[in-house]
């Protein structure tokens, strides 16, 4: 009986059990489907202790704001500010809200609220209750309609330029992004810039503050920011590439399609905008 045993454990041994490899989704991505975002669409924010947040700029969407932050980055002006202002449930904000804006940007930019002309690559197939229609742009934003215009949605990670009372008052020194609910009732409302796309986690964990509208009540509180950079201004070697996925193809259109009705024993009561994952990665 024993040699039968080894026999078969030599042979176990010789024909290693192969790991199974799952079959393709038609919602899957080929390589494709992958294209490189410019270096200049990508800022990096270094906290002091070393935590890194990576930003994908929405530079055709809202250009003039994006003008700005990447004259901003490029004065190197965000270096030694910090994230001052972090509402439970809302947002986390940062910035140089004591410091004068650099002279090289437009102080008063026109609000760029709406993208213009509805432009799905995909939409969803309900509409929801703050626009007539939403779904994403060919290279992967998320948008929504009335119809008639199209805006980008205020969702979780998306970067909001701060402003005061009037529209054109926000020049793009301050920036939010949500951390909780949805913050789809700033559509429209507030220019929206980009969104991160990976480093979430330390926006979303700051500690919060309970002084009014979520501001920090003293300097100690705040997270301190070493610098802010665009990709296209760190050594080659050291630039962080990403890739977004594009939508306008059959496979994210099956995405969409599986999210919308999933397979049983899930129940799908509706599938909102920012349901739907950014869709950017590492270039690998």
């Amino acid at each position: 009986m024993l040699k039968p045993l080894l026999a078969l454990l030599a042979l176990s041994a010789a024909y290693p059990a192969t790991a199974q490899t799952a079959a393709p989704l038609p919602s899957d991505a080929i390589p494709e489907d992958w294209h490189d975002i410019p270096d200049d669409e990508i800022m990096v924010i270094t906290f002091k202790d070393g935590r890194q947040v990576f930003i994908r700029l929405a530079a055709k969407l809202a250009p003039g704001h994006v003008s700005n932050i990447r004259k901003i980055a490029m004065a190197r002006w965000w270096d030694n500010t910090s994230v001052y202002r972090v509402q439970e449930n809302w947002v986390t904000q940062w910035g140089g809200n004591e410091k004068t804006a650099p002279p090289e940007i437009i102080a008063r930019p026109p609000a760029e609220f709406e993208i213009g002309p509805v432009a799905f690559a995909q939409k969803l197939s309900k509409a929801d209750g703050y626009s007539a229609a939403s779904g994403v742009t060919a290279d992967g934003w998320p948008i929504a309609s009335d119809g008639k215009t199209a805006w980008l949605t205020h969702c979780y990670g998306m970067v909001g330029v701060a402003r005061d009372q009037l529209p054109d008052t926000g020049a793009g020194t301050e920036l939010f992004t949500p951390i909780g609910q949805s913050a789809r009732r700033l559509d429209r409302n507030y220019t929206v810039v980009g969104r991160i796309v990976e480093g979430m986690q330390f926006m979303s964990a700051m500690p919060r503050s309970s002084a009014a509208m979520g501001v920090y009540a003293t300097e100690a509180e705040r997270t301190a920011i070493a610098s802010v950079r665009l990709a296209s201004q760190l050594p080659g070697d050291e630039r962080p590439v990403f890739q977004y996925r594009a939508t306008d193809n059959e496979r994210y259109a099956a995405l969409i399609a599986s999210r919308e009705k999933p397979a049983a024993p899930t129940v799908a009561t509706g599938l909102e905008v920012c349901d739907l994952a950014p869709g950017v990665r590492r270039k690998q």
